[in-house]
C-alpha cells in the first residue's frame, strides 16, 4: 500500500509528526505553520491604514484631568503637554481628512526644562497611559555621532517601530519622548572645530529627524549594517517631546536678567522670583548652554517645571493614583498586615528630601530606608496592624546609609 504524503511538501507520513487529512489531501504541520504566516501577512497587508478610525480625540482639559491624577502641580507644563498633544491629533486628522484649503498644521514639538526630580519623565509616562499612538520613551545619554560606539540617533524609531509592533504607518504617527536632551549640550557656545561625538554631533544627527525625512531605521535596533534590511520611516507627523535638567542653566537666565538693568535697580527687577528662574528661560538661554540653533529652532514650544516646595512634595506622598503612601499598604495588605502612618512621618520625609535636593524622586529612598527593616519582619510575623511612629522613622532613618551622606 502506497504511502500517504503531505500535498504542500511531498513528505511522507513518517518523516512529519502530524499530517491532517483533507477530503482529496493531506497537509503536515510544518505546510500548515507556513501557510498560516502567508495568510496573516497578506490580511494585515490588505488591511485599510489605520489612519483616523482608531484615533480618540482627547480635549486639552481633559488630557490635564488625567495627568493630574498622578502628577502633582507642574501646571504650566501639563497645559503645554496637553495642547501639544491635543494639536498633534487634530494635524493627524486634518492629514487623513484631506483638507483642501492648503493650510498645513506644523508640528509643536516640545522641550521641558526642569530640576532632577520634578516629573518630567513621568509626565512622559503618564501621557503614554491615556494615548492611542504608539510611544516611546528615548534617553539621549547613549547617543552618540554615526560611526562612534553607543547608538544611532535612528535607534529612537526603532523603539517607536516596536511598539508600534511593527507597523510603520502606526509609527509615523507616534510620540517620542527624549529624556536627558541637555546631556548632548556642546562644551561651549561657540561651533566645535573638532568632532564632539556625544554632544553637537548627535545634535546635528537630530536634526533630520526633527524637521521631518524618510528615515531609515534598523528594524532590530543597534548599529547600521550595510547587509541589514531597513525600514523605511516618514518623521513629518512624528512628535517629539524632549525634556532635561539643564543643570546650571538658572546662572545663564540670572546673568541675562541682571543686564536687563543700567543704573538704578527697577522694579522688574524687584518682581524677578529669584528661587524659581526656570520660568524665566528662554531660547537664547539654551543656546548659551550649549544646544545649536537649528535644534533649538525644530522645537517651538518651551516650558518649565517648577522647583518641588515642601507642600507639593507632601501632596506628592498621599494624593496621586501611584503615591508612595499607597504603594507602601498595598505591599503590607498583601501580606495581611494593615500599615498607617503617622502625620509627622510624613512631614520627616519631606523635610529629609528638601534637605538632600534630590526631589520627588529622594521620596522613595528616604521612605526606604525607614521601612526596610518592617518589609523584612512583617512578613514572617503574626502582627496585623502596624503604625509608622515618628520615633520609628528617624530610629531607622539614622542607621541608614542615607543619613550619613553630607548635604552640599
Amino acid at each position: 500500500m502506497k504511502e500517504i504524503t503531505c500535498s504542500f511538501c511531498g513528505r511522507k507520513k513518517s518523516e512529519v509528526s502530524i499530517l491532517i487529512a483533507g477530503i482529496s489531501g493531506h497537509i503536515c504541520e510544518d505546510c500548515a505553520t507556513q501557510a498560516n504566516a502567508i495568510v496573516s501577512e497578506e490580511s494585515k497587508s490588505k488591511l485599510p491604514a489605520s489612519s483616523d478610525k482608531d484615533l480618540e480625540l482627547h480635549k486639552p482639559a481633559d488630557i490635564k484631568r488625567f495627568i493630574d491624577e498622578f502628577v502633582i502641580g507642574q501646571d504650566d507644563a501639563k497645559k503645554s503637554l496637553s495642547v501639544a498633544v491635543y494639536n498633534h491629533y487634530k494635524r493627524l486628522m486634518q492629514k487623513s481628512a484631506k483638507d483642501s484649503d492648503g493650510v498645513e498644521i506644523e508640528k509643536s514639538n516640545i522641550i521641558l526644562v526642569g530640576e532632577t526630580g520634578t516629573g518630567k519623565t513621568l509626565l512622559a509616562k503618564t501621557i503614554a497611559k491615556m494615548l492611542h499612538v504608539p510611544f516611546c520613551i528615548a534617553d539621549a545619554t547613549v547617543l552618540t555621532e554615526a560611526g562612534y560606539v553607543g547608538e544611532d540617533v535612528e535607534s529612537i524609531l526603532s523603539r517607536l517601530l516596536q511598539d508600534a509592533e511593527y507597523d510603520v504607518q502606526r509609527a509615523e504617527r507616534g510620540i517620542v519622548f527624549i529624556d536627558e536632551i541637555d546631556k548632548i549640550a556642546r562644551k561651549s557656545d561657540n561651533p566645535s572645530i573638532t568632532r564632539d561625538v556625544s554632544g553637537e554631533g548627535v545634535q546635528q544627527a537630530l536634526l533630520k529627524l526633527l524637521e521631518g525625512s524618510i528615515i531609515n531605521v534598523p528594524p532590530q535596533g543597534g548599529r547600521k549594517h550595510p547587509e541589514q534590511k531597513m525600514i523605511q520611516v516618514n518623521t513629518a507627523n512624528v512628535l517629539f517631546v524632549c525634556g532635561g535638567a539643564f543643570d546650571g542653566i538658572d546662572k545663564i537666565i540670572e546673568r541675562r536678567m541682571n543686564t536687563a538693568a543700567i543704573g538704578y535697580s527697577s522694579k522688574s527687577e524687584e518682581s524677578v522670583d529669584k528661587e524659581n528662574l526656570l520660568q524665566y528661560v528662554s531660547p537664547l538661554d539654551l543656546k548659551r548652554f550649549g544646544l545649536i540653533p537649528e535644534l533649538i529652532g525644530r522645537f517651538p514650544v518651551l516650558t518649565h517645571l517648577d522647583p518641588l516646595n515642601e507642600t507639593t512634595l507632601r501632596r506628592i506622598l498621599t494624593e496621586p493614583k501611584n503615591a508612595l503612601v499607597k504603594q507602601y499598604v498595598k505591599l503590607f495588605e498583601m501580606d495581611g498586615v494593615k500599615l498607617t502612618f503617622d502625620k509627622k512621618v510624613l512631614d520627616f520625609i519631606v523635610e529629609k528630601a528638601i534637605e538632600y535636593k534630590l526631589g520627588a524622586r529622594g521620596l522613595r529612598g528616604i521612605c526606604e530606608a525607614i521601612m526596610m527593616d518592617a518589609m523584612y519582619e512583617l512578613p514572617s510575623s503574626k502582627e496585623k496592624e502596624f503604625k509608622v511612629t515618628l520615633a520609628y522613622a528617624k530610629e531607622k532613618f539614622s542607621r541608614s546609609k542615607l543619613s550619613q551622606l553630607k548635604v552640599a
